[in-house]
């Protein structure tokens, strides 16, 4: 089956790309030009043709990739044509009619790239993950990741494994021979390295996923305290409705912003306090909740009525900034117990001190992203696998100690297994789907 999209995005543009890639790929360009493919890699001026009625539809550049030295490892080729809408769907059109053609699916041509071996299922993830970049940091870790140096490391890690699986299977097959006492503690030694490595990289404090996602802020704290407000300075425009009536916030509003670089979720929450009204008692559980699974607590207060008691207490103690607001109305100096607190003292009304909260909060970000391992870890999947991997291994060196090495190089296949999950290594076919739905179609 020979595969069709347009790979650029959609609206009106001055130029627009169709990407053509199978068996067919060929016969396409020759339908839709009356003329033979172009050389290889070399832009070609041609004329874009109605194939039943020869009638001209547009004229651009031809772009032809024999495989396999093509991104899928298909032949291949790339249409470039003015981006008008009627432009790009009269030639997807015609493309249509053409035997043994559709419309790619979203990932489909990253997908065939890995499924004939031209890149590994890291570099297809970090080929998502930089069409979707939205900030600087998420791009050069992308490209980071793209480069090959967390595939190279768990390729290494996974050779390893296999080595000392076939130290183990030796002396399955002939249990007769006693294996070299040296052999037996590079089994033990290698194996810990191993456990050692994969242990250090999941001691990420999750900053791969952090960047990836983008770096989680709650600004949470009693009603009328200016929550929303904050919401909407730091975001630069109405998201959140501002009343001075208590309460009016009851769902969790969230927005996305990029902070000098860095990927930042904002979530406006249900201000705290004592409620009988049902969907307000469901709104503050539900700011509890992203209360404590944010990267940075902003707890805003107001500067008039400064309470540690219950809720603010345990707020503070990890993770968070006391916001105090509404410095303007604030007589007198404040509670001293605001200094056992990292705390900033603010007026949204008056704009004073915000820079300072800025300031605060881009420290925090960047304290948190420092991370001394060098191979991040940029999803759950992987995690998950690393995790499943330490288990195993964990299991294998017990059942070793004891000798038993029947039952300890199952553990030493499926720490393997986990390994090779992650790049690619093994069948999984039952990963691929929820990998490449999160793409572009044409890409």
């Amino acid at each position: 089956m020979t595969i069709y999209a347009l790979s650029t995005g959609s609206g009106v543009a001055g130029v627009a790309i169709i990407r053509i890639s199978g068996p067919d790929a060929a016969n396409v360009i020759k339908s839709l030009t009356g003329t033979n493919i172009p050389r290889p890699r070399v832009a070609t001026l041609r004329k874009i043709n109605n194939i039943n009625t020869s009638e001209l539809i547009d004229e651009g550049l031809i772009l032809w990739f024999p495989g396999p030295q093509s991104y899928t490892g298909e032949d291949m080729a790339e249409i470039q044509i003015h981006g008008g809408h009627s432009v790009i769907t009269a030639i997807q059109n015609e493309i249509s009619k053409i035997k043994d053609c559709r419309l790619a699916e979203p990932g489909e041509f990253t997908k065939i790239a890995f499924m004939n071996g031209k890149i590994n299922l890291l570099k297809a993830e970090s080929i998502a993950d930089l069409i979707s970049a939205e900030t600087e940091i998420q791009r050069l870790q992308a490209l980071k990741t793209m480069k090959g140096k967390s595939s190279k490391k768990f390729n290494e890690l996974r050779d390893k494994l296999l080595k000392i699986l076939s130290f183990v299977e030796a002396k399955i097959d002939f249990p007769e021979e006693d294996l070299p006492d040296e052999n037996l503690k590079k089994i033990k030694k290698d194996s810990q390295e191993v456990l050692y490595e994969i242990k250090k990289i999941l001691n990420d404090q999750r900053v791969g996923e952090i960047i990836r996602e983008g770096f989680k802020i709650a600004i949470i704290g009693p009603t009328n305290a200016g929550k929303s407000s904050l919401l909407n300075y730091l975001a630069n425009r109405d998201v959140a409705i501002v009343s001075e009536i208590a309460g009016t916030t009851r769902d969790v509003i969230e927005t996305h912003l990029n902070l000098d670089g860095y990927p930042v979720i904002i979530s406006d929450t249900a201000g705290i306090r004592d409620s009988k009204d049902e969907i307000e008692k469901k709104g503050i559980k539900l700011s509890l909740s992203r209360a404590e699974n944010a990267d940075l607590k902003l707890v805003v207060i107001d500067a008039k009525s400064v309470d540690f008691s219950g809720f603010l207490n345990d707020l503070l103690k990890k993770d968070a900034i006391l916001v105090i607001n509404k410095s303007d109305l604030l007589k007198g100096k404040l509670d001293i117990e605001v200094t056992k607190f990292n705390h900033v003292l603010i007026s949204l009304k008056d704009g004073l001190n915000i820079d300072k909260l800025i300031s605060k909060i881009k420290n925090n970000l960047e304290n948190k992203l420092i991370v001394e391992e060098d191979i991040l870890i940029t999803r759950e999947r992987h995690r998950q696998n690393l995790l499943q991997c330490v288990e195993h291994l964990t299991n294998f060196l017990i059942k070793n100690d004891k000798k038993d090495f029947d039952k300890g190089a199952e553990d030493l296949r499926l720490a393997t297994r986990q390994l090779g999950m992650i790049v690619g290594k093994v069948d999984v076919e039952e990963i691929l789907g929820s990998i490449f739905k999160d793409f572009c179609i044409g890409k």
